[in-house]
C-alpha cells in the first residue's frame, strides 16, 4: 500500500469554507478512481511548531504503487490538483507531496 501525504499552505484570504470544500473534493476522489483505500484531511495539529507554514494537509492511502500511479493522471484528480494549485500560496511551491510504503 502506498500513503500519500500532501501538505498545503492555503492563501491567507481563503475562507474556511473555501479551504472545507476542496478537501472535500479531495475526498471525494475515493468514489471516483479505483485503488483509494482512504483519504483523510485536516490541519496540523503538530504541537512542535515545525510545519514550514503548511497548516493543512490531506492523505491518501492506495492499495498499491500501480493505484497510485493510475490516480495520478486521472481527469478527476488533475481537475482537483488544479484547484489545489490555485488556492494555494506560491502555486506549487505552496504544496508539498511525500508518499510512503506502508
Amino acid at each position: 500500500m502506498i500513503l500519500h501525504c500532501v501538505f498545503l499552505r492555503f492563501k491567507s484570504a481563503l475562507s474556511a469554507d473555501e479551504k472545507k470544500e476542496l478537501l472535500e473534493a479531495v475526498s471525494g476522489l475515493k468514489a471516483k478512481i479505483p485503488g483509494i483505500v482512504s483519504v483523510s484531511y485536516g490541519p496540523n495539529v503538530s504541537p512542535e511548531g515545525l510545519h514550514g507554514g503548511f497548516v493543512d494537509g490531506f492523505t491518501v492511502t492506495f492499495e498499491s504503487v500501480e493505484a497510485r500511479d493510475a490516480y495520478l493522471p486521472h481527469p478527476d484528480h488533475v481537475a482537483v490538483g488544479e484547484r489545489l494549485v490555485a488556492a494555494t500560496d506560491g502555486g506549487l511551491s505552496g504544496i508539498l507531496v511525500f508518499d510512503l510504503e506502508i
